[in-house]
């Protein structure tokens, strides 16, 4: 399991010419002040920046872009503090597997009219920029450009994006998924070869054994039961027909699960329901921990989706917190969707005025010994991202976003699952499901809250995947 990172890791590969050294001894010593004094700075809310000076022989281009690498680093941003020739910094751009950003940026805002040649020299890295675009696109080495001054609006957007992108594309490669139980049977859109989910997001997975989550479960230490029992009446408002059994059962279910993902340093899971009820021993279904899981950054998928689960792990990863969820209902009069799901959601996406529900299903999803509770969680309304990664055509990943909005409804004292509504941000549903048909979109998704679909589509390119928006 890796730990969510607070910020993204960023190495500034700052490029200068060592010409400049004889003709302008001081230039370089000024433009990495003005790096550290202003750069850094403007950077730090958004990335953990790692800068030692700038550079201009290729073997001292190649040592700091290979220890960024050692570092592992999310990504590598490369700015040209004045003009440097391309083939200096192209081999070590091509052998790194670091997400590239050129930065196309300077200190000077405005050329006027007392614009003076020591200006010109001071900010002249923009010829640099694109000498080494042109021959990274000619080698077929991927990048990202960005065209930005500190002192615009927004300056840093793209560059947020970006990173986060990055860190969120190396939290897949490095990614270990669960799986217990086995896919829901004739199941096919999310049918995966975990052959080229390890070859192409790098995701490893493993087999997970409900005989060990009921050997767990029945195990776990009276004491830490208890105290997850009183936590679950402290925070959520707990039906008046669920026992102290049941609320026991469901404790030592969530213990069971949050041992196996320790032990197996899993950041993402899916679980087939049916399988629980081919054990006997079975007292519960883990519905509420993997509700709550899902708060604590774990991605997850339903019914043995496992590229559900990637999904959701990394819509996480670019704008937490997400939720796995899908569509039910289509609410045409209303021009929205009901979504739900058995009993998984993201608890802490749920409406802040009022506690979660934590009810019993009154009908039994599949063979338990005892009680199956679910969270009843609701959404906070507001602007939203629906995110569907699917396996699409010639074996290309395609991830599918559409911008919603979480409607102004629920909690339904009728409803024993997680449930809420989406709204298309523009457009009839009517259109809006069809389209989203049309592009392969599955039937499981994930939606966090806010406007992702700059992040998703800066993820879609590190990955290869094929965008696409609703």
């Amino acid at each position: 399991m890796t730990a969510k990172p607070s910020k993204p890791r960023v190495g500034l590969l700052a490029l200068s010419l060592e010409l400049y050294e004889q003709l302008a001894p001081d230039l370089r010593p000024q433009r990495e002040q003005w790096v550290r004094q202003a750069v850094l700075s403007a950077l730090e809310p958004i990335a953990d920046v790692h800068f030692d000076g700038a550079v201009f022989r290729r073997e001292d281009i190649d040592r700091v872009v290979a220890d960024f690498q050692s570092e592992r680093l999310d990504a590598l941003l490369v700015v040209c503090l004045t003009y440097s020739p391309s083939q200096l910094a192209l081999p070590a751009l091509a052998r790194t597997r670091l997400p590239i950003v050129i930065w196309n940026t300077q200190e000077l805002f405005g050329v006027g009219g007392q614009f003076s040649g020591r200006e010109m020299i001071d900010n002249h890295g923009v010829h640099g920029t694109q000498d080494l675009g042109s021959v990274l696109l000619r080698s077929d080495v991927p990048f990202e450009y960005i065209t930005s001054h500190l002192d615009d609006a927004n300056a840093l957007d793209e560059l947020d994006d970006f990173f986060v992108a990055a860190s969120a594309v190396g939290a897949l490669r490095d990614a270990r998924l669960g799986l217990m139980g086995y896919p829901f049977p004739s199941m096919g859109d999310f049918a995966v070869d975990t052959t080229q989910l390890a070859a192409t997001l790098g995701c490893q997975w493993s087999a997970l054994s409900v005989e060990d989550y009921n050997k767990r479960a029945e195990s776990a230490q009276s004491e830490e039961v208890d105290a997850l029992k009183a936590e679950y009446r402290r925070i959520y408002d707990v039906a008046d027909n669920v026992t102290d059994t049941d609320l026991d059962a469901t404790a030592r279910s969530e213990i069971a699960m949050r041992e196996i993902v320790v032990e197996q340093r899993l950041d993402a899971l899916s679980y087939q329901f049916m399988s629980f009820g081919e054990d006997e021993r079975t007292e519960t279904l883990p519905f509420v921990a993997a509700s709550r899981l899902m708060a604590d950054g774990i991605g997850f998928g339903g019914e043995g989706d496992l590229v559900g689960a990637v999904g959701t792990l990394l819509l996480d990863r670019l704008q937490s917190p997400a939720t796995f969820s899908e569509v039910f209902t289509i609410d045409f009069e209303g021009n929205g969707l009901f979504m739900s799901h058995m009993g998984e959601a993201n608890v802490a996406m749920a409406r802040a005025e009022q506690k979660v529900r934590l009810v019993a299903r009154s009908t039994p999803i599949a063979r338990t010994r005892g009680k199956q509770l679910v969270l009843a969680t609701c959404l906070q309304p507001g602007p939203a991202t629906l995110c569907a990664l699917v396996a699409g055509p010639e074996n290309r990943w395609r991830l599918i976003a559409g911008r919603v909005e979480v409607d102004e409804f629920g909690p339904l004292e009728s409803m024993e699952a997680p449930h809420f509504k989406i709204k298309p941000v523009e457009g009839d549903v009517r259109d809006w499901l069809t389209a989203y048909a049309k592009l392969g979109g599955p039937h499981h998704s994930a939606v966090c809250f806010g406007d992702a679909t700059a992040r998703l589509r800066a993820a879609a390119r590190l990955i290869g995947a094929d965008y696409r928006e609703v």
